[in-house]
């Protein structure tokens, strides 16, 4: 009788530690929420600033929201940035050319003050082209060699969906690295980066372009930032 109770005991026992390993991998499983930032609720931009290049334009008429996108005319030149800065992230951004595929950019590590060409690192949009990498504003990384041009050409054939069709850029910023992956493929990588935080920025440059699901995923701190 004493050996059956123990048998019991013994497999209850187990039944239940099963059943807790059981509910962590299901928790481990679920995407930590306050890891992830909206850059954009759906709703409105109260959470960006805008510029311009041209200071009599209303920014409202350039940027603006409707059926939950962020619509960008494209002309006049400029940007619309974050209120906030950030580190050590993946930025997920998702873009349309509703009419013509043409130009614009993504931009990490923006640095005040604003001007037109501020100091930061472009994740280009434009058509063709998208994953390549310009250091503006006297940024700089390893990967560019010749210090007399400020791009970094990307590393495959384009990896971009014709105009009408949705894309999606992700940016991995990691102390001071960068990956760019364009629909899933690795564009281009960058090391040593001269700047490792910052606004983000989507631009205003060619044409109408559209964005949608704006975010980014925070990462663990690098050493750097810990100091």
């Amino acid at each position: 009788m004493a050996v059956l109770l123990a048998l019991i005991l013994t497999a209850s026992g187990l039944q239940s530690q099963t059943k807790k390993v059981a509910a962590a991998s299901q928790n481990s499983r679920k995407p930590d929420k306050s890891a992830m930032v909206q850059l954009f609720n759906g709703k409105d931009l109260s959470n960006w600033v805008f510029k311009l290049k041209d200071p009599s334009v209303n920014p409202a008429t350039v940027f603006t929201v409707k059926d939950g996108l962020i619509n960008i005319k494209g002309d006049p030149f400029g940007y619309m940035r974050t209120k906030d800065s950030y580190s050590d992230y993946k930025l997920h951004v998702e873009w349309k050319w509703p009419v013509e595929a043409t130009n614009s950019g993504v931009f990490v590590h923006a640095q005040a003050p604003d001007t037109i060409w501020l100091k930061c690192y472009e994740c280009q949009l434009q058509a063709g082209n998208a994953g390549d990498i310009i250091c503006m504003g006297g940024s700089d990384m390893n990967e560019r060699k010749d210090k007399s041009n400020i791009f970094v050409k990307k590393m495959s054939s384009s990896s971009e969906k014709p105009a009408g069709e949705w894309n999606t850029m992700e940016v991995m910023c990691k102390g001071n690295t960068i990956e760019v992956y364009v629909n899933g493929t690795l564009q281009n990588k960058g090391t040593g980066l001269t700047l490792s935080k910052g606004s983000i920025c989507l631009q205003s440059e060619g044409k109408d372009i559209q964005f949608r699901n704006v975010y980014l995923t925070k990462l663990p701190m690098s050493v750097s930032d810990r100091k």
